[in-house]
Protein backbone atom coordinates (compact mmCIF):
# COMPACT_ATOMS: atom_id res chain seq x y z
CA UNK A 1 0.00 0.00 0.00
CA UNK A 2 2.87 2.33 0.90
CA UNK A 3 4.65 1.56 -2.38
CA UNK A 4 1.52 2.31 -4.44
CA UNK A 5 0.99 5.67 -2.69
CA UNK A 6 4.63 6.58 -3.26
CA UNK A 7 4.34 5.59 -6.91
CA UNK A 8 1.16 7.66 -7.31
CA UNK A 9 2.89 10.68 -5.80
CA UNK A 10 5.82 10.24 -8.16
CA UNK A 11 3.48 9.96 -11.13
CA UNK A 12 1.67 13.13 -10.11
CA UNK A 13 4.97 15.06 -9.74
CA UNK A 14 6.32 13.96 -13.11
CA UNK A 15 3.10 14.48 -15.05
CA UNK A 16 2.62 17.96 -13.58
CA UNK A 17 5.78 19.09 -15.45
CA UNK A 18 5.48 19.87 -19.18
CA UNK A 19 6.11 16.93 -21.50
CA UNK A 20 7.85 17.75 -24.76
CA UNK A 21 6.62 16.40 -28.05
CA UNK A 22 9.06 13.68 -29.19
CA UNK A 23 11.68 14.39 -31.82
CA UNK A 24 13.10 12.13 -34.48
CA UNK A 25 16.48 13.16 -33.09
CA UNK A 26 15.99 10.79 -30.14
CA UNK A 27 15.49 7.73 -32.34
CA UNK A 28 18.51 8.20 -34.59
CA UNK A 29 21.54 5.98 -34.15
CA UNK A 30 25.13 7.06 -34.83
CA UNK A 31 24.87 5.62 -38.33
CA UNK A 32 21.76 7.70 -38.97
CA UNK A 33 23.49 10.86 -37.79
CA UNK A 34 26.33 10.25 -40.21
CA UNK A 35 23.79 9.65 -42.97
CA UNK A 36 22.04 12.96 -42.18
CA UNK A 37 25.30 14.90 -42.54
CA UNK A 38 26.24 13.00 -45.71
CA UNK A 39 22.88 13.85 -47.33
CA UNK A 40 23.30 17.49 -46.28
CA UNK A 41 26.75 17.72 -47.89
CA UNK A 42 25.57 15.91 -51.02
CA UNK A 43 22.66 18.31 -51.54
CA UNK A 44 24.85 21.35 -50.90
CA UNK A 45 27.59 20.02 -53.17
CA UNK A 46 25.05 19.38 -55.92
CA UNK A 47 23.91 23.01 -55.92
CA UNK A 48 27.54 24.19 -55.98
CA UNK A 49 28.40 21.99 -58.97
CA UNK A 50 25.28 23.16 -60.80
CA UNK A 51 26.31 26.73 -60.10
CA UNK A 52 29.86 26.15 -61.34
CA UNK A 53 28.48 24.79 -64.60
CA UNK A 54 26.04 27.70 -64.83
CA UNK A 55 26.49 31.06 -66.54
CA UNK A 56 28.39 34.07 -65.23
CA UNK A 57 26.30 36.41 -63.13
CA UNK A 58 27.62 39.69 -64.53
CA UNK A 59 27.78 40.54 -68.21
CA UNK A 60 30.30 43.26 -69.13
CA UNK A 61 30.68 45.48 -72.18
CA UNK A 62 33.79 47.67 -72.46
CA UNK A 63 33.72 51.11 -74.09
CA UNK A 64 37.33 52.20 -74.52
CA UNK A 65 38.04 55.91 -74.98
CA UNK A 66 41.42 57.30 -76.05
CA UNK A 67 42.41 60.68 -74.68
CA UNK A 68 44.47 63.59 -75.84
CA UNK A 69 44.91 67.07 -74.47
CA UNK A 70 42.00 68.52 -76.44
CA UNK A 71 39.48 66.01 -75.16
CA UNK A 72 40.18 66.02 -71.45
CA UNK A 73 37.56 68.58 -70.53
CA UNK A 74 34.89 67.40 -72.91
CA UNK A 75 32.14 65.04 -71.72
CA UNK A 76 32.12 61.42 -72.78
CA UNK A 77 28.94 60.33 -74.57
CA UNK A 78 28.41 56.66 -73.75
CA UNK A 79 25.60 54.46 -75.10
CA UNK A 80 24.69 51.28 -73.24
CA UNK A 81 24.15 47.97 -75.04
CA UNK A 82 20.50 46.95 -75.69
CA UNK A 83 18.80 45.99 -72.45
CA UNK A 84 15.84 43.88 -71.35
CA UNK A 85 14.15 43.24 -68.02
CA UNK A 86 16.34 40.13 -67.62
CA UNK A 87 19.35 42.44 -67.28
CA UNK A 88 17.76 43.59 -63.98
CA UNK A 89 20.25 46.39 -63.17
CA UNK A 90 22.89 48.54 -64.88
CA UNK A 91 26.26 49.80 -63.67
CA UNK A 92 28.69 52.14 -65.38
CA UNK A 93 32.25 52.01 -64.05
CA UNK A 94 35.50 53.56 -65.18
CA UNK A 95 39.22 52.97 -64.66
CA UNK A 96 41.78 55.71 -65.15
CA UNK A 97 45.07 54.57 -66.71
CA UNK A 98 48.17 56.69 -66.08
CA UNK A 99 51.30 56.67 -68.19
CA UNK A 100 53.32 55.71 -65.10
CA UNK A 101 52.48 52.42 -63.41
CA UNK A 102 54.44 52.77 -60.17
CA UNK A 103 52.37 55.66 -58.88
CA UNK A 104 50.75 56.04 -55.46
CA UNK A 105 47.96 58.58 -55.71
CA UNK A 106 44.78 59.51 -53.85
CA UNK A 107 42.77 62.48 -55.08
CA UNK A 108 39.13 63.56 -55.05
CA UNK A 109 37.77 64.00 -58.56
CA UNK A 110 34.56 65.87 -59.37
CA UNK A 111 32.44 64.39 -62.12
CA UNK A 112 29.24 65.51 -63.81
CA UNK A 113 26.80 62.80 -64.91
CA UNK A 114 23.69 63.13 -67.07
CA UNK A 115 21.55 60.02 -67.63
CA UNK A 116 19.20 59.82 -70.62
CA UNK A 117 16.79 57.02 -71.45
CA UNK A 118 16.27 56.03 -75.10
CA UNK A 119 12.61 55.32 -75.95
CA UNK A 120 11.20 53.52 -78.99
CA UNK A 121 10.75 56.66 -81.09
CA UNK A 122 14.41 57.56 -80.65
CA UNK A 123 13.92 60.47 -78.26
CA UNK A 124 16.08 60.71 -75.13
CA UNK A 125 14.25 62.09 -72.09
CA UNK A 126 16.12 62.86 -68.89
CA UNK A 127 16.19 60.26 -66.13
CA UNK A 128 15.19 62.14 -62.96
CA UNK A 129 15.28 65.40 -64.97
CA UNK A 130 18.58 66.68 -63.62
CA UNK A 131 22.35 66.69 -63.96
CA UNK A 132 24.26 65.09 -61.10
CA UNK A 133 27.54 66.36 -59.66
CA UNK A 134 29.46 63.91 -57.52
CA UNK A 135 32.93 63.57 -56.01
CA UNK A 136 34.77 60.28 -56.36
CA UNK A 137 38.08 59.19 -54.84
CA UNK A 138 40.73 58.35 -57.42
CA UNK A 139 43.05 55.86 -55.73
CA UNK A 140 46.06 54.49 -57.58
CA UNK A 141 48.70 51.99 -56.44
CA UNK A 142 50.46 50.42 -59.44
CA UNK A 143 47.06 50.73 -61.13
CA UNK A 144 44.02 52.82 -60.34
CA UNK A 145 40.98 51.31 -58.65
CA UNK A 146 37.60 51.08 -60.35
CA UNK A 147 35.17 53.98 -59.89
CA UNK A 148 31.41 53.44 -59.99
CA UNK A 149 29.98 56.27 -62.09
CA UNK A 150 26.27 55.38 -61.95
CA UNK A 151 23.98 52.54 -60.88
CA UNK A 152 20.38 51.98 -62.00
CA UNK A 153 18.53 49.59 -59.69
CA UNK A 154 15.79 48.87 -62.23
CA UNK A 155 15.49 49.47 -65.98
CA UNK A 156 12.74 51.60 -67.48
CA UNK A 157 14.31 51.83 -70.95
CA UNK A 158 15.86 49.42 -73.40
CA UNK A 159 18.93 51.64 -73.77
CA UNK A 160 20.60 54.49 -71.90
CA UNK A 161 22.89 57.35 -72.92
CA UNK A 162 25.14 58.67 -70.17
CA UNK A 163 27.25 61.81 -70.46
CA UNK A 164 30.24 61.91 -68.10
CA UNK A 165 32.74 64.72 -67.62
CA UNK A 166 35.60 65.09 -65.14
CA UNK A 167 36.57 68.54 -63.92
CA UNK A 168 39.77 67.85 -62.00
CA UNK A 169 41.62 65.41 -64.23
CA UNK A 170 43.61 68.19 -65.88
CA UNK A 171 45.03 69.14 -62.49
CA UNK A 172 46.80 65.79 -62.02
CA UNK A 173 50.58 65.87 -62.02
CA UNK A 174 50.62 62.66 -64.07
CA UNK A 175 49.60 62.19 -67.67
CA UNK A 176 46.38 60.25 -68.25
CA UNK A 177 46.89 57.65 -70.90
CA UNK A 178 43.34 56.34 -71.14
CA UNK A 179 39.98 56.08 -69.38
CA UNK A 180 38.17 52.77 -69.77
CA UNK A 181 34.42 52.75 -69.19
CA UNK A 182 32.65 49.44 -68.59
CA UNK A 183 28.94 48.60 -68.65
CA UNK A 184 27.87 45.88 -66.21
CA UNK A 185 24.50 44.16 -66.13
CA UNK A 186 23.10 40.87 -64.95
CA UNK A 187 23.47 38.09 -67.49
CA UNK A 188 19.98 37.31 -68.91
CA UNK A 189 20.81 33.60 -68.82
CA UNK A 190 21.66 33.85 -65.13
CA UNK A 191 18.38 35.69 -64.49
CA UNK A 192 16.49 32.72 -65.94
CA UNK A 193 18.55 30.31 -63.81
CA UNK A 194 17.82 32.44 -60.75
CA UNK A 195 14.09 32.39 -61.43
CA UNK A 196 14.00 28.60 -61.75
CA UNK A 197 16.12 27.89 -58.67
CA UNK A 198 14.17 30.32 -56.54
CA UNK A 199 11.00 28.59 -57.72
CA UNK A 200 12.44 25.16 -56.85
CA UNK A 201 13.45 26.32 -53.36
CA UNK A 202 10.03 27.92 -52.83
CA UNK A 203 8.28 24.65 -53.72
CA UNK A 204 10.64 22.54 -51.55
CA UNK A 205 10.27 24.90 -48.60
CA UNK A 206 6.48 24.86 -48.92
CA UNK A 207 6.48 21.05 -48.93
CA UNK A 208 8.84 20.82 -45.93
CA UNK A 209 6.73 23.36 -44.03
CA UNK A 210 3.52 21.41 -44.67
CA UNK A 211 5.12 18.08 -43.70
CA UNK A 212 6.57 19.55 -40.51
CA UNK A 213 3.23 21.06 -39.50
CA UNK A 214 1.44 17.80 -40.35
CA UNK A 215 3.81 15.78 -38.15
CA UNK A 216 3.04 18.00 -35.13
CA UNK A 217 -0.73 18.12 -35.60
CA UNK A 218 -1.42 15.49 -32.88
CA UNK A 219 0.45 17.43 -30.20
CA UNK A 220 -0.63 20.57 -28.42
CA UNK A 221 1.50 23.62 -29.11
CA UNK A 222 2.31 23.94 -25.41
CA UNK A 223 3.97 20.52 -25.60
CA UNK A 224 6.28 21.50 -28.46
CA UNK A 225 9.97 21.86 -27.70
CA UNK A 226 11.58 25.25 -28.18
CA UNK A 227 13.28 24.00 -31.36
CA UNK A 228 9.95 22.85 -32.79
CA UNK A 229 8.29 26.19 -32.00
CA UNK A 230 11.10 28.09 -33.69
CA UNK A 231 11.04 25.84 -36.74
CA UNK A 232 7.35 26.68 -37.18
CA UNK A 233 8.49 30.33 -37.44
CA UNK A 234 11.67 29.90 -39.47
CA UNK A 235 10.19 27.72 -42.21
CA UNK A 236 7.57 30.33 -43.30
CA UNK A 237 10.29 33.00 -43.12
CA UNK A 238 12.50 30.77 -45.30
CA UNK A 239 9.66 30.75 -47.80
CA UNK A 240 9.86 34.56 -47.87
CA UNK A 241 13.66 34.42 -48.03
CA UNK A 242 13.35 32.47 -51.28
CA UNK A 243 11.00 35.28 -52.39
CA UNK A 244 7.95 33.88 -54.21
CA UNK A 245 7.37 37.45 -55.51
CA UNK A 246 10.74 37.61 -57.28
CA UNK A 247 9.25 37.30 -60.83
CA UNK A 248 7.48 40.63 -60.23
CA UNK A 249 10.82 42.38 -60.78
CA UNK A 250 10.64 41.27 -64.44
CA UNK A 251 7.01 42.29 -64.86
CA UNK A 252 6.98 45.63 -63.05
CA UNK A 253 9.51 48.40 -63.69
CA UNK A 254 9.79 49.51 -60.09
CA UNK A 255 12.20 49.56 -57.17
CA UNK A 256 9.59 47.93 -54.91
CA UNK A 257 10.21 44.21 -55.78
CA UNK A 258 13.95 44.60 -55.19
CA UNK A 259 13.46 46.32 -51.84
CA UNK A 260 10.91 43.67 -50.86
CA UNK A 261 13.50 40.97 -51.58
CA UNK A 262 16.07 42.76 -49.40
CA UNK A 263 13.50 43.10 -46.60
CA UNK A 264 12.64 39.38 -46.70
CA UNK A 265 16.32 38.36 -46.64
CA UNK A 266 17.18 40.60 -43.68
CA UNK A 267 14.07 39.42 -41.80
CA UNK A 268 14.95 35.73 -42.21
CA UNK A 269 18.64 36.15 -41.36
CA UNK A 270 17.87 38.12 -38.19
CA UNK A 271 15.23 35.55 -37.20
CA UNK A 272 17.91 32.87 -37.59
CA UNK A 273 20.24 34.84 -35.31
CA UNK A 274 17.43 35.15 -32.76
CA UNK A 275 16.73 31.41 -33.03
CA UNK A 276 20.30 30.56 -31.98
CA UNK A 277 20.12 32.85 -28.94
CA UNK A 278 16.73 31.56 -27.79
CA UNK A 279 17.55 27.88 -28.25
CA UNK A 280 20.91 27.92 -26.47
CA UNK A 281 19.37 29.85 -23.58
CA UNK A 282 15.94 28.20 -23.57
CA UNK A 283 17.33 24.68 -23.56
CA UNK A 284 18.59 25.42 -20.03
CA UNK A 285 15.46 27.25 -18.87
CA UNK A 286 12.57 24.80 -18.67
CA UNK A 287 9.01 25.86 -18.01
CA UNK A 288 7.73 29.41 -18.50
CA UNK A 289 10.11 31.85 -20.16
CA UNK A 290 9.27 35.42 -19.20
CA UNK A 291 9.17 37.99 -21.94
CA UNK A 292 10.97 40.73 -19.98
CA UNK A 293 13.97 38.71 -18.84
CA UNK A 294 14.23 36.04 -21.54
CA UNK A 295 13.08 37.51 -24.87
CA UNK A 296 13.52 41.28 -24.49
CA UNK A 297 17.37 41.39 -24.37
CA UNK A 298 17.61 39.08 -27.38
CA UNK A 299 15.04 41.00 -29.40
CA UNK A 300 16.87 44.22 -28.56
CA UNK A 301 20.27 43.01 -29.83
CA UNK A 302 18.97 41.32 -32.98
CA UNK A 303 16.50 44.15 -33.59
CA UNK A 304 19.37 46.64 -33.73
CA UNK A 305 21.12 44.49 -36.33
CA UNK A 306 17.94 44.22 -38.39
CA UNK A 307 17.24 47.94 -38.09
CA UNK A 308 20.77 48.83 -39.23
CA UNK A 309 20.67 46.51 -42.24
CA UNK A 310 17.17 47.57 -43.33
CA UNK A 311 17.92 51.27 -42.87
CA UNK A 312 21.08 50.98 -44.93
CA UNK A 313 19.29 49.09 -47.71
CA UNK A 314 16.28 51.42 -47.88
CA UNK A 315 18.57 54.43 -47.62
CA UNK A 316 20.57 53.29 -50.64
CA UNK A 317 17.51 52.26 -52.69
CA UNK A 318 15.51 55.45 -52.14
CA UNK A 319 18.47 57.73 -52.89
CA UNK A 320 19.42 55.76 -56.03
CA UNK A 321 15.87 56.22 -57.34
CA UNK A 322 16.39 59.99 -57.27
CA UNK A 323 20.11 59.97 -58.07
CA UNK A 324 21.77 57.11 -60.03
CA UNK A 325 25.20 58.40 -58.95
CA UNK A 326 24.41 58.08 -55.23
CA UNK A 327 26.65 55.87 -53.06
CA UNK A 328 26.39 56.01 -49.31
CA UNK A 329 30.00 54.97 -48.69
CA UNK A 330 31.43 58.04 -50.45
CA UNK A 331 28.55 60.51 -50.36
CA UNK A 332 27.39 60.26 -46.76
CA UNK A 333 29.46 61.14 -43.72
CA UNK A 334 27.17 59.07 -41.48
CA UNK A 335 28.15 55.83 -43.21
CA UNK A 336 31.24 55.40 -41.04
CA UNK A 337 29.14 55.88 -37.91
CA UNK A 338 26.62 53.34 -39.19
CA UNK A 339 29.42 50.86 -39.84
CA UNK A 340 30.89 51.28 -36.34
CA UNK A 341 27.42 50.89 -34.81
CA UNK A 342 26.82 47.68 -36.78
CA UNK A 343 30.21 46.21 -35.78
CA UNK A 344 29.65 47.01 -32.09
CA UNK A 345 26.22 45.36 -32.06
CA UNK A 346 27.50 42.34 -34.05
CA UNK A 347 30.39 41.91 -31.59
CA UNK A 348 27.95 42.07 -28.66
CA UNK A 349 25.80 39.42 -30.32
CA UNK A 350 28.76 37.07 -30.91
CA UNK A 351 30.01 37.39 -27.32
CA UNK A 352 26.50 36.80 -25.93
CA UNK A 353 26.00 33.74 -28.14
CA UNK A 354 29.38 32.27 -27.14
CA UNK A 355 28.49 32.81 -23.48
CA UNK A 356 25.18 30.96 -23.89
CA UNK A 357 26.85 28.08 -25.78
CA UNK A 358 29.61 27.62 -23.20
CA UNK A 359 27.19 27.76 -20.30
CA UNK A 360 24.75 25.34 -21.93
CA UNK A 361 27.52 22.84 -22.71
CA UNK A 362 28.92 23.03 -19.18
CA UNK A 363 25.56 22.58 -17.46
CA UNK A 364 23.86 20.03 -19.72
CA UNK A 365 26.66 17.71 -20.85
CA UNK A 366 25.51 14.95 -18.44
CA UNK A 367 21.83 15.04 -19.46
CA UNK A 368 21.46 12.51 -22.30
CA UNK A 369 18.44 13.82 -24.18
CA UNK A 370 19.22 17.53 -23.84
CA UNK A 371 22.90 16.89 -24.51
CA UNK A 372 21.98 15.20 -27.79
CA UNK A 373 19.91 18.20 -28.91
CA UNK A 374 22.72 20.55 -27.96
CA UNK A 375 25.46 18.60 -29.73
CA UNK A 376 23.55 18.17 -32.97
CA UNK A 377 22.54 21.82 -33.28
CA UNK A 378 26.06 23.00 -32.42
CA UNK A 379 27.72 20.63 -34.90
CA UNK A 380 25.41 21.46 -37.82
CA UNK A 381 25.49 25.20 -37.14
CA UNK A 382 29.29 25.16 -36.89
CA UNK A 383 29.51 23.43 -40.28
CA UNK A 384 27.18 26.01 -41.85
CA UNK A 385 29.12 28.96 -40.38
CA UNK A 386 32.48 27.57 -41.55
CA UNK A 387 31.15 27.05 -45.08
CA UNK A 388 29.69 30.59 -45.08
CA UNK A 389 33.02 32.12 -44.02
CA UNK A 390 34.88 30.14 -46.69
CA UNK A 391 32.41 31.27 -49.35
CA UNK A 392 32.74 34.91 -48.26
CA UNK A 393 36.52 34.73 -48.34
CA UNK A 394 36.63 33.05 -51.74
CA UNK A 395 34.14 35.57 -53.11
CA UNK A 396 35.63 38.81 -51.78
CA UNK A 397 39.07 37.90 -50.45
CA UNK A 398 40.61 40.55 -48.23
CA UNK A 399 38.00 43.08 -49.39
CA UNK A 400 35.48 41.56 -47.00
CA UNK A 401 37.20 43.59 -44.27
CA UNK A 402 37.56 46.82 -46.22
CA UNK A 403 35.29 49.85 -46.24
CA UNK A 404 34.32 49.68 -49.88
CA UNK A 405 33.06 46.12 -50.09
CA UNK A 406 29.51 46.91 -48.93
CA UNK A 407 28.55 49.17 -51.82
CA UNK A 408 30.05 46.88 -54.46
CA UNK A 409 28.77 43.47 -53.44
CA UNK A 410 26.41 43.26 -56.38
CA UNK A 411 29.16 43.70 -58.97
CA UNK A 412 31.54 41.05 -57.63
CA UNK A 413 29.68 37.87 -58.57
CA UNK A 414 31.70 35.64 -60.87
CA UNK A 415 29.42 32.68 -61.51
CA UNK A 416 26.16 31.09 -60.46
CA UNK A 417 27.90 29.01 -57.79
CA UNK A 418 28.30 32.08 -55.58
CA UNK A 419 24.56 32.70 -55.71
CA UNK A 420 23.41 29.09 -55.34
CA UNK A 421 25.86 28.29 -52.52
CA UNK A 422 24.25 30.80 -50.12
CA UNK A 423 20.67 29.93 -51.01
CA UNK A 424 21.34 26.20 -51.00
CA UNK A 425 23.27 26.30 -47.72
CA UNK A 426 20.55 28.04 -45.71
CA UNK A 427 17.72 26.06 -47.31
CA UNK A 428 19.31 22.65 -46.66
CA UNK A 429 20.27 23.75 -43.14
CA UNK A 430 16.62 24.44 -42.31
CA UNK A 431 15.44 21.26 -44.07
CA UNK A 432 17.85 19.18 -41.96
CA UNK A 433 16.70 20.78 -38.73
CA UNK A 434 13.06 20.27 -39.70
CA UNK A 435 13.74 16.57 -40.30
CA UNK A 436 15.44 15.87 -36.96
CA UNK A 437 13.05 18.02 -34.91
CA UNK A 438 9.85 16.56 -36.36
CA UNK A 439 8.20 13.68 -34.46
CA UNK A 440 9.01 10.17 -35.63
CA UNK A 441 6.47 7.76 -37.10
CA UNK A 442 5.77 6.13 -33.72
CA UNK A 443 5.34 9.54 -32.11
CA UNK A 444 2.43 8.46 -29.93
CA UNK A 445 4.51 5.65 -28.45
CA UNK A 446 7.47 8.00 -27.99
CA UNK A 447 5.28 10.47 -26.11
CA UNK A 448 4.83 7.83 -23.41
CA UNK A 449 8.57 7.40 -22.89
CA UNK A 450 10.61 9.14 -20.24
CA UNK A 451 11.48 12.24 -22.26
CA UNK A 452 13.58 14.89 -20.71
CA UNK A 453 12.79 16.98 -18.73
CA UNK A 454 9.51 15.25 -17.78
CA UNK A 455 9.79 11.45 -17.74
CA UNK A 456 6.39 9.78 -17.86
CA UNK A 457 5.99 7.04 -15.22
CA UNK A 458 2.50 5.84 -16.10
CA UNK A 459 3.72 2.52 -17.50
CA UNK A 460 6.29 1.76 -14.78
CA UNK A 461 5.83 -0.96 -12.19
CA UNK A 462 6.18 -0.34 -8.47
CA UNK A 463 9.68 -1.81 -8.45
CA UNK A 464 10.71 0.41 -11.35
CA UNK A 465 9.44 3.49 -9.53
CA UNK A 466 11.34 2.75 -6.30
CA UNK A 467 14.49 1.01 -7.53
CA UNK A 468 14.67 2.21 -11.16
CA UNK A 469 14.81 -0.04 -14.22
CA UNK A 470 17.47 -1.14 -16.65
CA UNK A 471 15.52 0.67 -19.33
CA UNK A 472 16.35 4.04 -17.73
CA UNK A 473 20.09 3.27 -17.90
CA UNK A 474 19.89 2.46 -21.60
CA UNK A 475 22.40 4.42 -23.71
CA UNK A 476 20.43 6.74 -25.97
CA UNK A 477 22.88 6.86 -28.82
CA UNK A 478 22.48 3.14 -29.57
CA UNK A 479 19.11 3.78 -31.16
CA UNK A 480 15.71 2.19 -31.12
CA UNK A 481 16.91 -1.36 -31.70
CA UNK A 482 18.74 -1.50 -28.35
CA UNK A 483 15.84 0.26 -26.67
CA UNK A 484 13.53 -2.49 -27.86
CA UNK A 485 15.99 -5.07 -26.56
CA UNK A 486 15.97 -3.54 -23.08
CA UNK A 487 12.17 -3.36 -23.15
CA UNK A 488 11.91 -7.05 -24.03
CA UNK A 489 14.32 -8.02 -21.26
CA UNK A 490 12.35 -5.94 -18.77
CA UNK A 491 9.06 -7.59 -19.83
CA UNK A 492 10.55 -11.09 -19.56
CA UNK A 493 11.75 -10.38 -16.03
Amino acid sequence: MFLRKLASASVLWHTSKPRLAPMRLYTLSKRHFVLVFVVFFLCFGLTVFIGIAGPNVIETSVARTDLNNSLKLKPFNLSSPPLSTYNQQLWLTCVVELDQHDVSLKKNVTMTVKVLGVVKDGSTPYVNNQVHNRTRLLSCAQKCSEIIVAHLGYLNYTQYNIFVSFEDLNKLTYTIQNITFTWKTYNPTFSQVEIWFRFVFVVLTFMVTCLFAHSLRKFSMRDWGIEQKWMSILLPLLLLYNDPFFPLSFLVNSWFPGMLDDLFQSLFLCALLLFWLCVYHGIRVQGERKCLTFYLPKFFIVGLLWLASVTLGIWQTVNEVHDPTYQYRVDTGNFQGMKIFFLVVATTYILYLLFLIVRACSELHNMPYVDLRLKFLTALTFVVLVISIVILYLRFGAQVLQDNFVAELSTHYQNSAEFLSFYGLLNFYLYTLAFVYSPSKNALYESQLKDNPAFSMLNDSDDDVIYGSDYEEMPLQNGQAIRAKYKEESDSD
